[in-house]
């Protein structure tokens, strides 16, 4: 046996053998499952700031503590509106032509799921001030602040983005903290991650497990105003209605939310936002983003009105339906 007493031949046919084999069962189905796969019909691809933004998020390692996946469990629906699918993915490729793919699904959920990130959270101001501390915003958050993405000055210059922070976040530095390309090139990528709607006629994945919910004999209530103040609105105006000196404008003892007389105002500001700069950040169009129906609006207004000491007058789905009908009309007609 002449091939196992020649070493040449032996180890050449080895790694042809190896060769072989790995294109056969590595190389040539990953190239084929890449070409089959494609984006979701929808999906917008990143700009060229979310792109560079992406490259931020792998560099600073936030994959390590974020995920991007929704699972197809029923704890997982907070995240996004349906389970993650494999077309979710077909837009993550190799980082370079030396550097594999970033495992931007994430392996361990420590932070939220930023899947739908940018629906979730679209405030760029407070996703710059929660970069530079997240303390600031999150007083129990455990993510490490990221100041190296943020330079501090006395005099920014006009193109500049100010961020809002707090002075006592500064630590006796005088000056203005201003966002690096960086930073905004990280928040244009975060919020550039939207869960993409699946085609009319592809039914979405079920989440599993599901909770039993208990029959109630009693008529439903409505939405809980205190439940949807926790999810959209606490981050910014905070728990106690104060919201952050130099950064979010308070709700407590608010003119806006105590006035029973410019409900309009109050109404347009929840669903298309509001830019009270220099005072404070914009506010981002929440009630747009998240659809909010009269119900929902209603159920804020009043939890907001009936908190923190709060004394305005209790409003109605009705009253507010016809109101959310005249800010649609006139921010069309704009």
């Amino acid at each position: 046996m002449k091939f196992f007493d020649n070493h040449k031949i032996l180890f050449s046919a080895a790694t042809l053998f190896f060769v072989v084999l790995t294109l056969l069962v590595a190389i040539i189905p990953a190239v084929n499952n890449q070409n089959k796969n494609r984006p979701l019909p929808g999906t917008e691809p990143l700009s060229a700031a979310a792109a560079k933004g992406k490259a931020v998020f792998i560099a600073n390692g936030c994959v390590a503590c974020h995920t991007q996946q929704v699972r197809n469990v029923d704890m997982d629906k907070i995240w996004g509106s349906r389970p993650g699918v494999a077309a979710d993915y077909a837009g993550i490729t190799r980082t370079s032509v030396w550097q594999n793919t970033a495992t931007l699904m994430g392996t361990e959920r420590t932070g939220p799921d930023l899947t739908d990130i940018g629906n979730r959270q679209p405030s760029r101001d407070w996703n710059l001030v929660h970069l530079y501390n997240p303390r600031i915003v999150v007083k129990e958050s455990v993510m490490p602040a990221y100041p190296w993405l943020f330079t501090v000055k006395e005099t920014p210059a006009q193109n500049d983005v100010v961020v809002n922070v707090p002075s006592v976040y500064l630590k006796g530095r005088k000056g203005k903290v201003v966002a690096t390309d960086d930073a905004l090139a990280l928040v244009a990528y975060l919020q550039s991650l939207k869960q993409t709607k699946l085609p009319d006629g592809i039914p979405e994945p079920a989440f599993l497990y599901k909770r039993e919910v208990e029959k109630s004999t009693t008529p439903a209530e409505g939405p809980d105003g205190a439940a949807l103040y926790i999810a959209n609105c606490q981050s910014c105006h905070q728990a106690n209605g104060e919201g952050l000196p130099g950064a979010f404008p308070p709700l407590k003892g608010s003119k806006v939310v105590n006035d029973d007389e410019n409900l309009e105002l109050y109404v347009d500001i929840i669903m298309n936002g509001y830019d009270a700069r220099p005072e404070y950040g914009a506010m981002a169009p929440i009630g747009t983003i998240m659809n909010f129906s009269e119900q929902e609006v209603a159920a804020i207004i009043n939890h907001e009105r009936s908190s923190w000491g709060n004394n305005g007058k209790q409003v109605t789905p009705e009253e507010i339906r016809k109101i959310m009908d005249f800010v649609k009309l006139k921010s069309a007609a704009q």
